[in-house]
């Protein structure tokens, strides 16, 4: 089997352009996500809720925030697992629901789960009758009937209604049907996921990891555990080697020889460019941390510092955030890796200010 050899360079331009991040920017938002396989939902907005930031980065400012929420309120998009996908690779996931907890012999956890969830049979089936009856319905508005409580050394403690919710999602029950505010709507999934037949598990775990490799363009065969979407590729794929790193990696092939016409821009922390830290340092050698859960006078950049890819390098972080009660995008400083030419400087300002524009706020003085 042919074993590709790359160079860092080929490297970091197959990421960026399996990323959508060349000056070739997509067409609209179902663009951006059939290309990027997922969008990761978080709420944290000290800039923009990372889902919205990240089209922002591939559709600049002519992108809207109510594209996305209409289109999950309509189901052209689904959340599943915390990312919003197409509904058409819902049938990648249902013949691994219909295993839950698992598709072998499950493993302690799994069986824990599985004997809770059997022991609140009664709450399960009050919140089906109720989601039937009256859904799509929050989580405030189902009954907590549990006669045994979900115990957690965690946040969750607890919390029976939102832990039997995750845990009748993962099983193919219940959907997210949109969202109240930052509420998710609950229904039941019959009336949310298409209607099409499930994937063999085996193939759409093949399937899944063919999507994912085309949407990074390239991974390790086996990467870190990540919670809702993996970060490695499997079999998917052929071979390769960096130049200068060690190991074999995976790469979409379909993905070579293109041509690269980069641009500046920049991304969300939680970005799947810059999401695999390990990969970020092997082959864009860029040092980058999220610094939000850190102590004020431990941070280097910022507590929400965004990186800034300049064709096919990240260059450095912009620390800023939106002031929504003073209406003001304020750019505290921006951190240079290394020092910007006057074109990339420029370069860089034009990014802040369209930013600014999209977040529909003044912007503060920077410089």
């Amino acid at each position: 089997m042919t074993v590709h050899q790359l160079s860092k360079r080929d490297a970091r331009r197959l990421a960026v352009r399996a990323q959508l991040l060349t000056s070739e920017r997509p067409a609209d938002l179902f663009e951006v996500v059939r290309g990027l396989n997922v969008l990761q939902l978080d709420q944290t907005a000290y800039v923009a809720p990372n889902a919205d930031l990240v089209a922002w980065s591939r559709l600049g400012s002519s992108y809207d925030p109510a594209e996305l929420a209409d289109a999950l309120a309509s189901l052209e998009l689904l959340e599943l697992r915390g990312f919003v996908r197409l509904p058409e690779t819902l049938a990648l996931f249902r013949a691994e629901m219909a295993a839950w907890p698992s598709d072998g012999e499950p493993l302690d956890w799994q069986e824990y789960r599985r004997d809770w969830v059997l022991a609140n049979e009664g709450c399960r089936l009050d919140i089906l009758e109720r989601l039937r009856q009256d859904g799509p319905l929050v989580m405030r508005e189902l009954p907590d009937t549990c006669v045994r409580p979900w115990r957690s050394s965690g946040w969750t403690n607890n919390r029976n209604v939102s832990q039997l919710l995750e845990f009748m999602m993962q099983r193919g029950e219940v959907a997210i049907a949109g969202r109240d505010g930052r509420d998710r709507l609950w229904d039941l999934a019959s009336r949310v996921y298409p209607d099409d037949p499930p994937v063999p598990i085996a193939k759409a775990a093949r399937m899944r990891d063919e999507q994912r490799l085309r949407s990074m363009g390239l991974l390790r065969a086996k990467g870190p555990a990540c919670p809702g979407e993996p970060l490695d590729a499997g079999e998917a794929g052929e071979r390769a080697v960096v130049d200068g790193v060690r190991g074999e990696w995976r790469i979409d092939p379909e993905l070579l020889d293109r041509p690269f016409t980069g641009r500046t821009a920049i991304v969300s922390p939680l970005d799947r460019l810059v999401y695999d830290r390990k990969r970020l340092v092997e082959i864009f050698d860029f040092d980058y941390q999220l610094e939000m859960y850190k102590p004020v006078a431990k941070r280097k950049w910022g507590y929400f510092a965004l990186p800034i890819l300049h064709n096919d390098r990240l260059v450095g972080k912009l620390d800023a955030m939106s002031d929504r009660k003073a209406g003001v995008f304020r750019v505290t400083a921006i951190h240079e890796d290394e020092p910007f030419s006057k074109t990339l400087t420029a370069a860089v300002h034009r990014e802040i200010r369209d930013l600014a524009r999209w977040l529909r706020l003044e912007l503060g003085p920077f410089w």
